[in-house]
């Protein structure tokens, strides 16, 4: 494929240009010692969460009160969402050089929060091979304008309609998104080889487990106390988890490219995603935020990232996209979020570099029957 200018000819920055850079300046410009995954410190994160899990459980559950439940479940939701993204490093083998270690910790810590390791960290791989193409994308793919012209109002307006899209991560390992088929649960899925069956087995068994055990706790303890320790805390992870993820591929100042064909490949899919700000929650999360490199480089530890991010912007220039910078708490991102469902809707059918459009009747119809 032919190289062109990264500027439009109205001297505008195109960020769907074909860069001026290669994949391998970028890992060039990073230092070593940020590809180097440490054990005992990965493993230090999840002593640390694991225990702030328990620490808030056991402070929720002694003054049992309803003045510290809303408190407990915003932390515990947050907490349970660190966990995750402690279970993803491990299924990028980002946690450690030890496959088994990586296994162990990851289903301990995915099945914890309901979520099948194996059959998420194949389909996660996917997305991460395949990060900005409308036809091999997995995570958060855009929709062609086809296949939202046959979804019916309801599910096109529950799915670009705050909240309704950040409780969408349950419903997306049973079913995935429009238009694919398979789930995240069932070994036989087209999300998975044969060779990968026996993994998916063994993540969803491993699931199966964690499900009974909470039907278990809801008969020995009560539903309603099951609710209020892990239930709505599991929700308030789904949010964070629908939000972050959306956030890292859209929502930005200006138009972000999709690719498709010869158009697409890693380095200009991986520059499509979009670094965040999340203020005070970056350390506990595990700076998921930091999400260029990450995406381009998925083998760099999470407490790598930042410096690997600082030596690599020099390379990427315009084509990294500076977050905006956050308070404490990243308020400024749900302004974002808001915009962009109802702005993002779909791709065009054709052309290999394409952009969201949005749809001008998709809420004039549900104000019309509300008027």
């Amino acid at each position: 494929m032919e190289m062109t200018s990264d500027f439009s000819n109205n001297g505008k920055f195109d960020p769907s240009a074909p860069p001026p850079f290669r994949i391998a300046d970028v890992r060039a410009a990073i230092p070593k010692h940020c590809w180097v995954k440490d054990p005992w410190r990965s493993l230090s994160y999840v002593l640390r969460d694991v225990i702030v899990v328990f620490g808030l459980a056991a402070i929720a559950i002694y003054f049992n009160s309803w003045l510290v439940w809303p408190f407990y479940w915003a932390a515990q939701g947050t907490m349970f969402w660190a966990l995750f993204v402690l279970g993803h490093d491990c299924g990028h083998g980002s946690f450690s050089d030890l496959p088994w270690l990586n296994s162990l910790v990851g289903h301990l810590l995915h099945s914890s929060i309901l979520v099948p390791y194996h059959g998420w960290r194949i389909s996660h791989r996917t997305h991460h091979q395949n990060h900005g193409n409308v036809e091999k994308d997995e995570s958060w793919v855009p929709i062609p304008e086809k296949v939202y012209k046959e979804l019916d109002i309801t599910t096109r307006f529950m799915r670009f309609t705050v909240p309704f899209p950040l409780l969408a991560y349950p419903f997306y390992l049973w079913w995935r998104s429009p238009g694919k088929t398979g789930s995240h649960y069932d070994p036989n899925s087209d999300l998975f080889t044969p060779a990968e069956k026996m993994d998916v087995i063994i993540s969803t068994s491993c699931w199966t487990v964690m499900v009974a055990l909470l039907a278990y706790l809801n008969i020995v303890v009560g539903p309603v106390p099951m609710l209020k320790i892990y239930g709505v805390p599991y929700m308030i992870f789904v949010m964070w988890l629908d939000f972050v993820t959306y956030l890292h591929h859209h929502g930005y100042d200006s138009e972000v490219p999709w690719y498709r064909g010869e158009e697409w490949n890693y380095l200009r899919g991986g520059l499509t995603t979009i670094d965040r700000d999340y203020g005070l929650f970056n350390d506990i999360h595990h700076d998921i935020g930091t999400h260029v490199v990450h995406h381009l480089f998925p083998q760099i530890p999470h407490y790598h990232l930042i410096e690997a991010t600082k030596a690599a912007k020099p390379v990427l220039g315009k084509y990294y996209r500076e977050p905006k910078k956050s308070g404490p708490f990243p308020f400024h991102l749900i302004g974002y979020l808001v915009r962009s469902m109802k702005q993002d809707h779909y791709v065009s059918d054709t052309g290999n570099v394409v952009f969201y459009q949005t749809d001008p009747q998709l809420y004039r119809f549900f104000r019309g029957k509300a008027d």
